[in-house]
């Protein structure tokens, strides 16, 4: 690999990390805050909307094998993975920065019902750390390539629902003990992206994983919210 190719690809993997962190700090500060709308509070949600809409969009259909196949007439395959990382952590950055703010509070507990969210969301993170344990961190930020065929994982969280990542995500979005409207509807948007993604990305693991994940789509019947959904 060439030294402009190898400083492209680990600056991808430093923005993707970046990009993670302004999140975080997005949902547990700016978000937090309840800062009241500029304008109207229906508007700012319809651009909030349109705005993570962006985000994914990219984040679907570029991860869909036909598009992947069209950018290989312009892009090496190897550095596939590395431009949809760029392209998500500054998608990503936009929806953290341009952000318009609703304003306004549904409730903020205390006491040990602040407790028991707590604990909701660090069931959320320890969900999701515990579901992502076999994926290579350098190969998540595109800059290792797979060295190995992907491997179908059906035990430990993905035994009780098929997407146990996206069960973690809602816990730690929806759990938040002061729960302000603009944290509420970047919650309810992100779920809603997921919802209408899984029938996309379950069509692509039929045709990666065959007879295999047929049977396991049989043997475990959730996809998210186990006796839900």
């Amino acid at each position: 690999m060439k030294t402009a190719e190898r400083l492209f690809v680990w600056l991808g993997g430093a923005a993707f990390a970046a990009s993670l962190a302004l999140a975080a700090r997005f949902y547990l500060v700016t978000l937090g805050r309840g800062a009241a709308s500029h304008g109207s509070p229906a508007a700012a949600a319809a651009a909030d909307v349109a705005l993570f809409s962006l985000f994914a969009l990219h984040h679907s259909l570029t991860a869909r094998a036909p598009v992947q196949r069209a950018l290989t007439r312009f892009l090496p395959e190897r550095l596939l993975r590395t431009v949809y990382v760029w392209l998500a952590s500054a998608l990503l950055v936009v929806v953290c920065v341009w952000w318009q703010p609703i304003g306004g509070e549904l409730y903020d507990h205390g006491g040990w019902l602040r407790a028991a969210h707590a604990a909701v969301q660090l069931t959320g993170v320890w969900l999701t750390l515990r579901s992502v344990r076999f994926i290579d961190a350098l190969e998540l930020a595109g800059i290792r390539g797979s060295s190995t065929a992907p491997t179908l994982q059906i035990t430990g969280p993905y035994r009780w629902v098929r997407h146990p990542i996206y069960l973690g995500w809602l816990l730690m979005t929806f759990g938040a003990a002061h729960l302000t409207t603009d944290r509420l509807v970047f919650a309810a948007i992100s779920t809603a992206y997921l919802v209408i993604a899984i029938p996309w990305e379950e069509r692509s693991l039929v045709r990666v994983f065959g007879e295999a994940y047929a049977d396991y789509r049989r043997l475990v019947r959730w996809r998210i919210i186990p006796y839900i959904y």
